[in-house]
């Protein structure tokens, strides 16, 4: 009979057993790729933070005692191993002319895109909503509303107090909601006086 509940995996893989070890990875696999894939905003950074995270999960997986689930030890290494991409990447030198840079990919792009135009937004790109919001604002949002963590946990994984993580995602929604359009969150303009 196959082994097929994740607390078999990680016992046979703790065992040494190569096998579960690569099943297991291979389960949680597209989970961890989009959580890398919504806070990195690119493609490249993504694919550098998943890899750095199933990394980080062999080698750590001797160590997992199971007091959380695995899930949610799996999003808490990709995280931080996305934050450390993130920070890589502040770090990298980005090339720019008067109104434009280019990007690592050798695209051209503006330097502040800003909210998308009204005739743009025919469809949701979250994803580009998500990548033009801060990351400190994009990582609070994606850990709550894709990876469904509790706020103590999001705080404990960001070293930021709960208030804070409550903060940002508040922050992080209304942003991306003014950038796909929705009116009720759009920022109030003032009144012209007669």
């Amino acid at each position: 009979m196959p082994i097929t509940a994740d607390h078999e995996l990680i016992a046979a893989a703790q065992a040494g057993d190569n096998g579960a070890l690569d099943a297991l990875l291979r389960r949680h696999y597209d989970r961890i790729w989009a959580l890398c894939r919504r806070l990195a905003g690119n493609h490249a950074d993504a694919q550098d933070a998943t890899q750095e995270a199933l990394i980080a999960l062999a080698r750590g997986l001797r160590t997992f005692d199971g007091r959380a689930a695995f899930t949610t030890w799996s999003y808490r290494v990709a995280t931080n191993a996305c934050l450390d991409e993130l920070r890589r990447r502040a770090r990298r030198p980005v090339l720019r002319t008067d109104d434009h840079f280019h990007d690592e990919a050798g695209g051209v792009g503006a330097v502040d895109p800003g909210p998308l135009p009204d005739h743009v937004v025919d469809r949701l790109d979250i994803d580009g909503a998500l990548a033009r919001l801060p990351d400190d604002f994009r990582a609070a949002v994606v850990l709550r509303d894709l990876c469904d963590l509790e706020y103590a946990d999001i705080a404990e994984l960001l070293g930021v107090p709960p208030g804070t993580v409550r903060s940002r995602i508040a922050r992080g929604r209304a942003q991306l909601a003014r950038q796909l359009g929705n009116p009720d969150t759009a920022p109030e303009r003032p009144t012209p006086r007669p």
